[in-house]
């Protein structure tokens, strides 16, 4: 069992940016590989950002790919998502989870758990 709680959502100017946190309590951080999904009103869970089983490779949606990075400290057990050249489009409810070995490293259902969310709003 792992807990997490996602922070550092709020509102933002299009072309800011922000960074998410998302600290992990419970079972060893290491036994996890991390993604972020996103969910805007009336749309589906989107797939963001996520690192493969060991950590060594990480994989960005095309909508985020060389605006968004994620991080990890291990002393702190919290993954980071570093996001940057905001816009409209990416309002939405952010959300950290986590999943075993699993080889789907962008559909939510390979994930076993699931922050709480942190909102996302950019003006324009």
């Amino acid at each position: 069992q792992v807990q997490l709680v996602e922070s550092g959502g709020g509102l933002v100017q299009a072309g800011g940016s922000l960074r998410l946190s998302c600290v992990a309590s419970g079972r060893t951080f290491d036994n996890y590989a991390m993604g972020w999904f996103r969910q805007a009103p009336g749309k589906e869970r989107e797939f963001v950002a996520a690192r493969s089983w060991r950590g060594s490779v990480t994989y960005y949606a095309d909508s985020v790919k060389g605006r968004f990075t994620i991080s990890r400290d291990n002393s702190k057990s919290t993954e980071y998502l570093q996001m940057n050249s905001l816009t409209p489009e990416d309002t939405a409810v952010y959300y950290c989870a986590a999943r075993g070995p699993a080889t789907s490293y962008n559909t939510p259902a390979a994930y076993n758990y699931w922050g709480q969310g942190t909102q996302v709003t950019v003006s324009s």
